[in-house]
């Protein structure tokens, strides 16, 4: 049956006018850091399989690996790993009924983002 007060309902929330939350963009960076995880991994695994193939293949992937950009790629991949290994420590907090609190949830937020960029200074200093 059609809804005869349709112009009168509120309308859900546009993106123009929804302010993002904390828990709502770490979720969504979870997501992508998993992904750009994935990414790195497959470079590693060339570097290997080059390394396998022949001096030729090994070079040319090794060139690569260690240019400037190959570091960059490194270095955000081992953030993208503290990162998403946090959100995977928050999810398992959250399973347990722990931290479901607004604020908690925030505050679990600002230390994942926190933690995750020192933890990877630590092992690009140390490491």
């Amino acid at each position: 049956m059609a809804d005869v007060n349709r112009g009168h309902r509120p309308l859900s929330p546009h993106l123009m006018i929804y302010r993002p939350q904390m828990t709502s963009i770490t979720s969504i960076f979870v997501r992508i850091t998993g992904n750009a995880v994935i990414i790195a991994a497959l470079m590693i695994v060339w570097w290997f399989a080059a390394a396998a193939a022949g001096p030729d293949a090994f070079s040319r992937a090794n060139g690569f690996v260690t240019s400037w950009f190959g570091d960059l790629v490194m270095f955000l991949s081992v953030w993208a790993m503290w990162y998403h290994l946090l959100g995977g420590v928050r999810h398992l907090i959250w399973d347990s009924g722990h931290g479901l609190e607004v604020d908690k949830a925030e505050t679990m937020g600002l230390i994942m983002i926190i933690g995750s960029v020192l933890l990877t200074i630590f092992c690009a200093i140390v490491l």
